[in-house]
């Protein structure tokens, strides 16, 4: 009998928290036109050096010095803010990081206005995909 009522509050409390993760990790609804946009950039030495400056400028107090979400300000936030070194970000195609980190919602910023040029955004693009584990 204890052992059913152990079953019992350990399946409860798995389904309490993989339910609480679903609704934190609310999927993006990414417009058809981002998910297949190419990057008109190349990702040279020049290029990187450029995304490095405008990443350490505007997303490294959240994202954090090697991309893995461990910024100053990432406690801040109530989402999970993401890790740009990890396989699953890597195998994202380019135009949907460009929407999420351009375009943004919630917690993640929109960044037309301080980022004005999307070249530049682009650059940030090649950038994260230097950041592996």
């Amino acid at each position: 009998m204890k052992t059913i009522k152990l079953l019992i509050v350990i399946f409860f409390v798995s389904f309490a928290l993989y339910s609480f993760h679903q609704f934190d990790q609310e999927e993006w609804d990414i417009p058809e036109k981002y998910v297949k946009m190419k990057n008109p950039t190349y990702s040279n030495p020049e290029n990187l050096s450029i995304g490095k400056s405008l990443y350490s400028k505007h997303c490294k107090s959240c994202h954090g010095k090697t991309g893995t979400g461990d910024g100053p300000k990432a406690d801040e936030f109530d989402s999970d803010i993401g890790d740009f070194s990890s396989k699953e970000f890597h195998m994202e195609p380019e135009g949907v990081i460009f929407y999420k980190s351009y375009i943004g919602r919630d917690d993640m910023p929109n960044y037309e206005k301080k980022i004005p040029d999307p070249e530049d955004m682009w650059f940030i693009v090649n950038y994260l995909k230097t950041l592996e584990k």
